[in-house]
């Protein structure tokens, strides 16, 4: 793995764990990254209450690519393929 790359990944024996079982790089950084990624709750509002920010940061927090040009409903979009 890249430096450029090992520096945004949380969690990097997660991610390249995920790699090794054939997950694309995006999915195993998404899951590396998360807080709880095994963790099911519903403690979140829907994605439909948050503003566009907050779907950005979030995008962020998992390493979701393009979002910067990506508008409201391509952030949820994006978040719900996970």
């Amino acid at each position: 793995m890249a430096d450029r790359e090992a520096k945004r990944i949380k969690n990097v024996e997660q991610y390249e764990a995920l790699r090794d079982q054939g997950a694309s790089k995006q999915k195993a950084a998404r899951i590396a990254n998360a807080k709880n990624p095994g963790k099911k709750g519903g403690k979140n509002d829907p994605y439909e209450e948050w503003t566009r920010e907050e779907l950005y940061q979030k995008a962020r927090e998992i390493g979701i690519e393009g979002r910067s040009s990506m508008n409201k409903a391509d952030l949820k979009k994006a978040l719900r393929r996970g």
